[in-house]
Order: C-alpha cells, then sequence, then structure tokens
C-alpha cells in the first residue's frame, strides 16, 4: 500500500528536512519519523551495533516503536541471543519475517545448501530467496523503514541521505545514523547499556548469516568480513539497498 497522500513529502519540503537533520541528533529524526507515521513506521533491524543503538532511541521516543527483523534461519547464534535480549529489555514485539519454506526447498534441491560460495550469481539467489523476498512482505504497507546505514560504510552508501523516498516500495526509507562513525555508535550503546551481538567483540563490525560472515583483521575495510571471498570490494550488498532513489513528487 502506498504512502498516503497526506504524510508524501514534496520535493522542497524533502529537501529542506534533509537539510534540518544533516547535523541533528537521531533521535530528533526519529521523534519525527514517530510524529509524522505513527504506527506507518518500523525499523528494519538484523540486530547489528548500530540497529540497537537506534532501537533504544526509537524505544525512548516512543516505548511501543516497531520493530521488524529477517530471520534467514542462517544466522549466527549470537544473533538471536541479541534477539532475545532486546525483547526482555524493552519488552519489544521483535515482527519476525522468514523464507518461503518452498523457495528455500527448491533453491537446495537445485543447488545445494552452501551454494553461494560458487560465485556472486549463486549468493545473490539466496540472498534474494532468504531476505530480499521477506523484506518486500515485511515492509509492505510500511509508510518509513528505518536503517541503520552510515555513510562511512562506503560502497552505494557514502551518498545516502537522512530522509529518502524510494519509488520502487513507495515508501521512507529513513537513515538517522548516515552521519555517523562506527566509534559514535559503540560509545552510545556502552553509554545506554544497550544489548549487542558479542560478535562485535570479536573482530565483526559487520554480521549477516553466519556462512557468510568472517572476523576482520586491524586496518581491513569493515566490508571485508561479508562475502569475503569475492573479488569486487564493491559489490558487498545483498540486494536489500540497492533500489532507486527518487524525491517525492
Amino acid at each position: 500500500m502506498p504512502v498516503l497522500e497526506s504524510k508524501r513529502l514534496g520535493v522542497q519540503e524533502l529537501a529542506d528536512l534533509n537539510e534540518r537533520f544533516e547535523f541533528a541528533h537521531p533521535s530528533d529524526v526519529l521523534a519525527w519519523v514517530d510524529e509524522r507515521f505513527g504506527a506507518g513506521a518500523a525499523q528494519m533491524s538484523s540486530f547489528g551495533l548500530e540497529d540497537v543503538a537506534l532501537f533504544d532511541m526509537f524505544w525512548r521516543i516512543n516505548p511501543q516503536a516497531r520493530l521488524i527483523t529477517l530471520d534467514t534461519w542462517r544466522l549466527p547464534t549470537e544473533t538471536y541471543t541479541v534477539m532475545d535480549q532486546t525483547r526482555l529489555r524493552y519488552n519489544a514485539g521483535i515482527e519476525v519475517y522468514q523464507p518461503d519454506p518452498a523457495a528455500v526447498a527448491g533453491m537446495v534441491a537445485e543447488h545445494g545448501f552452501n551454494l553461494f560460495y560458487r560465485g556472486r550469481e549463486h549468493r545473490l539467489t539466496c540472498c534474494h530467496v532468504r531476505k530480499v523476498e521477506p523484506m518486500g512482505r515485511a515492509l509492505a504497507g510500511i509508510d518509513a523503514w528505518i536503517t541503520g546505514l552510515r555513510r562511512d560504510q562506503g560502497m552505494e552508501r557514502n551518498n545516502i541521505g537522512i530522509v529518502e523516498w524510494e519509488e520502487p516500495r513507495a515508501s521512507y526509507k529513513i537513515n538517522p545514523l548516515a552521519n555517523w562513525t562506527f566509534e559514535e555508535v559503540r560509545n552510545y550503546v556502552e553509554e545506554h547499556a544497550v544489548p549487542y551481538n558479542e560478535l562485535h567483540d570479536k573482530n565483526y563490525p559487520s554480521i549477516g548469516c553466519a556462512p557468510c560472515t568472517r572476523a576482520v583483521e586491524p586496518g581491513e575495510d569493515p566490508r571485508s568480513g561479508r562475502w569475503w571471498w569475492e573479488s569486487d570490494p564493491s559489490a558487498k550488498e545483498c540486494g536489500l539497498h540497492l533500489v532507486a532513489l527518487e524525491a517525492a513528487s
């Protein structure tokens, strides 16, 4: 369902918002999201450090803030642990979306369980079945979805806005941490004693599915631990964020 006309932003309004929020605290962005979209807004979380920090901020604004996650069925045990910790800490009802069992069964029957190691095309097939398709269902009817993307993560992320119109999904994509660093995120988590994935303490700055994530060495790019067997360092995406962005008209 597309965003209600009353909640659509004009081109100049969108530009003004991004200028206003460029140096604002992420909590100010989340407060605006909650006021404008209410229950039509939700955070999409993979329970990485950025995501748990954002949910702590969002929950302080609205204790009923919506939290959505994708369970690919191949996540690290540590990720499920922080999910449970989040439920208990915030009394949060996490909306969990999982792959279509028939699609997974068909993919495995044709390509095997670990098809992603045999090339980027196979890896993107797995990402689509386990992540992209479930995310499409998760965001159906959502007016605005909140992400933990940061510009300093590189690749397609270095030009993201704080508030973006995502035409393919007819919704707003909100990136409150766009101009924060990993150190700023970690400082917030420590200051507020936010439950976080313990793999971050084992040199995992970016955490995805267990077979596709490894620790990184000092000085390595933070995303180098994702799909490390692929040769193109600029292609460390799964398809969730590779969509065309257009200003609202």
